[in-house]
């Protein structure tokens, strides 16, 4: 056997899926095997491989074990010449592995090979070609020099930026998401080191490839689409510290005693500056527009108190009590703030319906505590309507003003209808636009673009794909689908290429496919567009959720007098009543039974099994209510567990 191709998986369903279907039209001429190993995905992975993909060698690990682990998985069973490793988010042209390994039978010198990547909006990725991260290099990366003089001998050695990307080149490490290997060569330096679990390992092969007396390639005559940052969030602390800590023990084992410390020492300076600085910036995004929201409303109700005193409640004289009014606005202010944020209020684009909803609930919620209130410490439900109404008026006049920045997070018409040309065939053209009216985008415009020269008396049909230019331009196209099994990978990548200066985004549908799968820059994790299952970890629902809770646990405080005469655990309805307003527990979710293949929830009173009655419920049975409660979650199921449970909110 010529090739096994070996792709470790962790929750990129769809990704891997495209992933396979190019996979499949790269391998017809070859002799060829595929092994995926799977560390411990919930997201349907596995699922999705033995019905779509049976005649992949797949290994289920139980738990996730790395990436250098899951590859010697696979490596030590591969029967073959050639070893490829292959991100799962990556897409292969048609006659990628025969280029590679016709370049390596012709170069017995290699026993490492890496491609020229470009990511989902066909932008070459700079990490195709990298050099040894020596405490040199390291320093020149992490301080800008190396950005700041990309091509320059000295400063840009960590992408090589000097070397012609599209000139094939001898470099020093390989990307790990195309790393093609000699089996010859990892019998003799080893195969990949366990110590690294995602980073690093990739870097400390190819150096040990090269100390083995073999050359590392960089061979741009084929391409990948490589969807970079799926697996991970580069921007997270996490990642800094688990990125530069590879970095430390690449260093501790390749170099010199006195560089290795050297390294170390520049190594620990960047974890904590660049953590520092993911810390700060994270913080300030989450803080500063509530923050801000928070000053505006504040300061409004202490101007509307003034006025309301002076003109209407204390004509003659007098004035609430200062500090009683400074722990009710507060109190109040929050209530606001955090029902938006409920609401959807805080989410990117910008709605102000939602901004409205979640005021208008907070100011329910505050009249409802306010009547609950003991006399004295009442003063006045017209401040709090007045006050709504400025809150309202505020939210209104921030995010008109943000509108006006320009700052793309803030414009309020972004969700402005997509306007969508799907390149393929007619029967794929209807398959995909039938999808994407499934989905949750807004597609305004879809016009089908035919990939053959023939003109199709189809309504939606603007032309073909030779003149897709022109189609851009003047159908104000914004978003591009290639359907891929009507169109090769080389062609979609070509087409990607031609059309970077369009300022278009690109989609790839692969065939008989529930997904569309692309990717706006090279810093972002992949876009996709699935049909729109209302799973309960979706942000929305979650918050929908937490919502349910607040306004039902209010609820039952007030009618208590009456609903617990009718409990069956008197004392354990008011301990839950109060543990779920403090957001310990929820009404309803899996109850106290901990599901590991479903998103977690807090413990909760009810669950959806015991809204049956008279029936004896399996294990299997309970498994099937509960994973349907999590994959099609609506707030009205809450309500009617509840509604059909009364009796029962003193359980657990």
């Amino acid at each position: 056997m010529k090739l096994t191709i070996i792709i470790v998986n962790y929750n990129v369903q769809h990704f891997l899926e495209q992933c396979l279907h190019s996979v499949g039209k790269a391998t017809k001429n070859i002799s060829a095997e595929v092994i995926v190993v799977d560390n411990n995905s919930v997201d349907g992975s596995i699922e999705m491989l033995k019905a779509k993909f049976p005649e992949v060698q797949l290994i289920e690990n139980k738990k996730n074990t790395g990436f250098s682990y899951a590859n010697n998985q696979a490596i030590k069973i591969a029967k073959s010449e050639y070893i490829l490793l292959l991100n799962p988010d990556t897409v292969v042209e048609e006659d990628t592995f025969e280029k590679v390994i016709a370049f390596m039978d012709t170069h017995p010198d290699a026993g490492g090979l890496g491609v020229k990547m470009l990511d989902g909006k066909g932008n070459f990725l700079p990490e195709s070609k990298r050099g040894l991260p020596t405490p040199a290099v390291a320093f020149y990366k992490m301080c800008g020099l190396s950005s700041i003089f990309p091509k320059s001998h000295t400063f840009g050695k960590y992408h090589l930026g000097f070397l012609d990307e599209n000139k094939i080149n001898e470099v020093e490490i390989l990307a790990g998401a195309f790393m093609l290997l000699r089996k010859t060569t990892l019998d003799k330096v080893g195969l990949l080191d366990e110590t690294f679990f995602m980073y690093g390992e990739d870097i400390d092969l190819s150096y040990r490839i090269i100390l083995g007396g073999y050359k590392n390639y960089y061979f741009p005559e084929t391409r990948i689409i490589h969807y970079k940052g799926e697996s991970t969030k580069k921007s997270t602390v996490n990642y800094v510290f688990v990125f530069y800590r590879a970095m430390v023990i690449f260093a501790q084992k390749h170099f010199s005693q006195n560089n290795a410390k050297l390294f170390s020492i520049i190594i620990n300076l960047a974890i904590y500056f660049r953590a520092g600085v993911a810390i700060t910036i994270q913080f300030i995004k989450s803080i500063a527009l509530p923050a801000l929201d928070f000053g505006l409303i504040f300061t409004g109700l202490l101007f509307i108190k003034d006025q309301y005193e002076k003109n209407i409640k204390f004509i003659e004289g007098g004035s609430y009590s200062n500090s009683l009014v400074s722990v009710a606005f507060t109190i109040y202010t929050f209530i606001w703030i955090y029902n938006t944020y409920l609401s959807g209020g805080y989410d990117k684009p910008v709605k102000l319906l939602k901004i409205i909803r979640g005021v208008l609930l907070g100011t329910g919620l505050i009249l409802i505590g306010y009547s609950l209130l003991p006399e004295v410490y009442r003063f006045s439900r017209a401040l709090i309507l007045f006050g709504t109404g400025w809150v309202i008026l505020s939210y209104l006049i921030s995010r008109l003003a943000l509108h006006f920045t320009g700052l793309k997070a803030f414009d309020l018409n972004a969700d402005k209808s997509k306007r969508i040309a799907i390149i393929g065939k007619q029967e794929e053209f209807k398959r995909v636009n039938e999808l994407l009216k499934q989905t949750n985008i807004n597609g305004g415009f879809i016009g089908f673009v035919s990939t053959d020269d023939i003109e199709h008396d189809y309504p939606n049909y603007i032309g073909t794909i030779n003149q897709i230019e022109e189609i851009i331009k003047i159908h104000k196209i914004n978003e591009v689908i290639f359907c891929s099994r009507d169109i090769t990978s080389q062609n979609i990548i070509n087409y990607m290429h031609t059309l970077i200066s369009a300022n278009v985004d690109f989609k790839i549908a692969p065939p008989e496919s529930m997904s569309i799968i692309g990717s706006n820059s090279i810093d972002t994790a992949g876009d996709l567009y699935i049909i729109d299952v209302n799973s309960i970890s979706k942000p929305n629902n979650k918050r929908n959720k937490r919502m349910f809770d607040i306004v039902s646990s209010l609820l039952f405080i007030v009618l208590s007098p009456i609903l617990i005469l009718f409990q069956n655990n008197k004392t354990g309805y008011l301990k839950n009543t109060f543990a779920i307003l403090f957001n310990l527990k929820s009404w309803v979710g899996y109850g106290d039974n901990e599901q590991q293949h479903l998103p977690k929830l807090k413990t909760s009173v009810l669950s959806p099994v015991d809204a049956i009655k008279n029936l004896t419920i399996t294990e299997d049975t309970r498994t099937r209510l509960l994973l349907a409660y999590s994959k099609n979650y609506k707030i009205e199921n809450d309500m009617n567990i509840v509604w059909k449970c009364w009796r029962k909110l003193g359980g657990n």
